[in-house]
């Protein structure tokens, strides 16, 4: 039997597209679906399953598997770079994150949250200084998380619309082959060439420590090349998707703005309805394994629907209903096991700041164009809003 062809358009921003809410609530709720390649794959809709599929060794990250999922029939761009830390296995991968998780915890986090908060205020002080209306987009959502990825690298914030346009580019299910490995190589040289500096002059950020603790540049500009991409594009769309999902509920909104400790809970909400890298937890079976009462077999393809997952009815109470004081953190916007976000916990604080620092100062913000017709992002493998203008009131 013919699988049908995968679906990847929302209908609704706030919801999975229909396909993979149907593959969840039926049967299994695992079925056969013919990607954009012409791969025939197996996709897993249910929290409990895409847990274990992302949680079994016989589950592999490795894009050099020929049964790896593939969403393009061009052969792979990737190649020309080492593996990321995202394509690394066990035992690979343990010690590629623990030579870098360090730079990520809590506590390290919070010694940033000073300067975060200083970088949102600049660029709240220039939104409110120009003209209106304005794409809050190019205003806020971009720059916040591009200005903070690049001091903790070490990257030049004055390059930052190049590796903006390679990133974007890098993430649209529309480009060519060859436009994607020109991208790619752009970047990967771009990279080469500040890594190559920095073993000549080492630098206190977290790619001068890297090589200063004797890591691998090759290795080191295939670490800078995930979380620069990975480090603004995906905060970047959460920005504007919680700006705009707020902006339409004005008494949350106004709770949010009375009392805001409750902002983490609205995060944690943002984050599990959008699931906006829903298609990044692919993986191909090196062995046969049975999820639920279907047997998947080694060199089978393999998408697990996150987005599915975390509106999965048996998990959540009111799973496709927004509560912003729902505070689940059981979802799967960072991935799960051992590949799980290793800037989760600098997202989840951006996100809070920016929120609780612009609705604040910016009390009468509202949307220039409705919410409906802004133009989501349902060609990228990320999801978001392309342009979003915003208007206020000036202070009486």
């Amino acid at each position: 039997m013919t699988a049908p062809d995968l679906q990847t358009a929302r209908r609704c921003p706030y919801a999975p597209p229909d396909e993979h809410t149907r593959i969840r609530d039926t049967g299994s709720g695992i079925s056969r679906v013919t990607l954009p390649s012409g791969q025939v794959a197996w996709a897993v809709g249910r929290l409990e399953h895409v847990r274990a599929v992302l949680t079994d060794p016989r589950f592999s990250s490795d894009r050099r598997n020929p049964g790896f999922p593939r969403f393009t029939r061009d052969r792979p761009a990737y190649d020309i770079m080492r593996r990321t830390m995202i394509q690394l296995d066990q035992p690979e991968h343990g010690p590629a994150r623990k030579a870098v998780v360090g730079e990520f915890t809590v506590r390290r986090m919070a010694g940033l949250r000073p300067r975060i908060q200083k970088i949102v205020d600049e660029r709240v002080d220039a939104l409110l200084a120009g003209p209106r209306p304005v794409d809050l987009v190019q205003a806020l959502s971009l720059p916040v998380p591009s200005l903070v990825i690049c001091e903790q690298l070490g990257v030049p914030y004055h390059d930052h619309d190049f590796f903006q346009a390679r990133s974007s580019t890098l993430l649209s299910r529309a480009l060519t082959a060859e436009g994607r490995r020109q991208s790619l190589t752009e970047l990967r040289d771009y990279l080469k060439d500040l890594v190559a500096k920095k073993a000549a002059e080492p630098t206190d950020d977290l790619l001068g420590r890297q090589l200063a603790q004797g890591g691998d540049p090759d290795d080191v500009v295939s670490l800078a090349f995930l979380l620069l991409v990975a480090g603004h594009e995906t905060t970047a769309n959460m920005i504007s998707l919680g700006v705009v999902t707020l902006l339409e509920r004005p008494e949350e909104l106004a709770a949010l703005r009375e009392d805001p400790t409750r902002t983490p809970l609205a995060v944690e909400e943002l984050l599990r309805v959008y699931t906006i890298a829903e298609f990044a937890n692919a993986r191909v079976a090196v062995e046969d394994v049975e999820i639920g009462d279907v047997t998947i077999r080694a060199g089978d393809p393999v998408l697990a629907l996150s987005n599915a997952a975390n509106h999965d009815p048996s998990a959540f109470d009111e799973a496709d209903e927004i509560k912003l004081d729902r505070g689940a953190r059981n979802h799967l916007a960072f991935g799960f096991g051992i590949h799980q976000c290793l800037g989760q916990n600098l997202a989840r604080m951006e996100l809070q700041i920016v929120f609780d620092t612009l609705f604040r100062r910016v009390p009468t913000l509202r949307l220039a164009t409705p919410a409906d017709a802004l133009p989501y992002k349902d060609d990228a493998l990320v999801y978001g809003i392309h342009e979003v203008p915003v208007t206020w009131d000036e202070p009486a």
